[in-house]
């Protein structure tokens, strides 16, 4: 965790959210934030979360760990940018879009946006969707190549079309009408070579019965964590923001490169709603990493957010949904000696009165800012 300390408050002018708002505008909005957050005296360390209006609500944002580390040069991480921008006007979504661009454009964050861990042919390929808790709004994307933040593009498709996802080559040919830049190559020099890297260690075996295979293809990956090249939790990749502000409306945005050399056109759990991440307006936002096929055939994020709305706290409705996973995990080779899954799932969850919690299957940790600052925590996880 790094220590905060007093200083001048950044205050970011920016104007609330249109029902309709147009790229431009979004873009506009997105570049004060950064920029005026940027100007601020210090590092993100030493910069106070600005002044939060007095309300019902504890204002609050929530991510996965990577949304307290990254800050692609600037003086801001995710959740600092967001927050900051939330209590300053901003829309709650807005806020954390712009929050985690920061990690998307980042090519020292290998498992969202530019610099992802790629496919199994070396390409990188993004999901993202967000949900609007006031509008009762969602958009995504899954499998889209060449645009460095999805997350942006998900936004794009919830304002300017009647559908929640798009896919593939269409989802990029939309992005190029909405005047996204489209590059060939997502690629840094460090996933390129991360790639290779795997692909040597798993070519001998690569032409195996599919069963074998994408057990040496995990084994592959594993013993590149145990070498320290690769993060543990970059496997699965992702960052999920939720935050809520004064008047506690909630929202939420998830994002990511999927799970690293993933077959070509896989899809998680991070554009689904209901799975990375599901917003209700009355009652709060939950959003995931880790392994997204468990969080798929268990709808987690949309569980927690139902288990809140009927009175539980988010610690007590996060755990629910990590024993459904844990029960619903039965196929040996997902499991360790002792019967339990071997991989994790985390969730971020923020309730519509400013509660939060951090949970996941095994030990992991979780970035938050309030007014006090921001922080990284230990999540409570369901085994020790």
């Amino acid at each position: 965790m790094r220590p905060h300390a007093a200083a001048t408050v950044v205050r970011v002018k920016l104007s609330p959210m249109p029902r309709t708002l147009d790229r431009r505008s979004f873009v506009k909005l997105s570049a004060a934030a950064a920029a005026g957050l940027a100007a601020g005296p210090g590092s993100a360390a030493e910069t106070a979360a600005p002044a939060v209006r007095t309300g019902r609500t504890n204002p609050v944002v929530v991510s996965s760990a990577n949304g307290h580390k990254f800050t692609n040069g600037g003086a801001n991480t995710c959740v600092e940018t967001a927050f900051a921008a939330m209590t300053a006007g901003t829309d709650v979504l807005e806020a954390l879009i712009a929050g985690v661009n920061i990690v998307e454009l980042d090519p020292l964050d290998d498992s969202v946006g530019y610099g992802g861990l790629p496919n199994a042919d070396g390409v990188v390929q993004l999901d993202a969707c967000c949900m609007h808790g006031p509008l009762k709004r969602a958009g995504g994307v899954a499998c889209i190549e060449g645009v460095r933040t999805p997350s942006k593009v998900a936004f794009e498709v919830m304002q300017r079309t009647d559908h929640h996802l798009l896919v593939g080559r269409d989802a990029q040919t939309f992005a190029r009408q909405m005047g996204f830049a489209i590059e060939a190559d997502l690629n840094t020099d460090n996933s390129r070579a991360k790639w290779l890297e795997w692909k040597r260690r798993v070519d001998p075996e690569h032409f195996l019965d599919p069963a074998k295979r994408a057990q040496a293809s995990l084994e592959a990956g594993l013993s590149m964590v145990r070498d320290g090249l690769v993060d543990a939790e970059h496997l699965y990749g992702t960052i999920n923001c939720n935050g809520v502000n004064a008047k506690g409306e909630v929202c939420g945005v998830t994002t990511t490169s999927g799970l690293a050399w993933k077959i070509p056109g896989r899809v998680g759990d991070s554009p689904i709603l209901g799975a990375g991440l599901y917003v209700d307006g009355a009652a709060g936002a939950a959003g995931s990493t880790g392994r997204g096929e468990a969080n798929l055939y268990n709808l987690s994020s949309f569980l927690i957010v139902e288990r809140m709305a009927a009175g539980r706290s988010p610690l007590d409705a996060g755990m629910e949904a990590l024993r459904r996973i844990r029960d619903n995990t039965v196929e040996p080779r997902l499991l360790d000696e002792k019967g339990r899954p071997k991989f994790n799932v985390s969730f971020y969850i923020v309730s519509a009165r400013g509660e939060y919690a951090g949970v996941s299957l095994k030990p992991n940790r979780f970035a938050v800012c309030t007014e006090n600052g921001a922080a990284v925590l230990d999540t409570t996880p369901l085994f020790s």
